[in-house]
């Protein structure tokens, strides 16, 4: 019996490795401020041992999914595309939060209303694709956001 109870927990630690494998989406959620657009905001964990760089983001919501970024010119805030995707090293994580990286979702097939949800696939090129499930929340604040991630950075798991 004990020999059999060991084979059986031998064979679950591979499985429970590859659990914590790979790239990880933590707190993502929507946000709208006109029927046409939303952004995208969430955690990117890199458990990989290799860097992974974030590519590409699709939606059925949106007729397109782009990688943006805020950046200063001449003391003016201007928000950009990010050409060449957003690199996330092996044991490090990257933000996607309000006044930095995000994903602009143009085109809305559908208005977001608080509480929906919808399906996003990250193309994170050679080290694979992932789904996430991001909430519609208009009213969380950036501060909201913050402390959500501090407290479960593993919440999109």
């Amino acid at each position: 019996m004990k020999t059999l109870t060991l084979a059986a927990i031998a064979a679950l630690l591979p499985v429970t490795a590859l659990a914590h494998d790979g790239m990880h989406i933590n707190d993502a959620y929507v946000r709208s401020t006109n029927p046409q657009v939303g952004a995208v905001f969430l955690q990117l964990e890199n458990h990989r041992q290799v860097p992974c760089t974030l590519h590409s983001v699709t939606t059925k919501a949106a007729e397109r999914a782009e990688l943006h970024t805020h950046l200063e010119e001449d003391g003016v805030m201007k928000m950009g595309r990010i050409e060449g995707g957003i690199p996330v090293e092996p044991g490090q994580t990257h933000d996607l939060a309000r006044g930095g990286d995000h994903v602009m979702l143009l085109g809305l097939t559908d208005p977001l209303t608080d509480g929906d949800s919808l399906t996003l696939t990250l193309d994170f090129g050679d080290c694979g694709t992932e789904e996430a499930e991001a909430v519609v929340d208009n009213q969380r604040s950036p501060e909201d956001a913050a402390a959500a991630s501090e407290a479960d950075p593993h919440a999109g798991h």
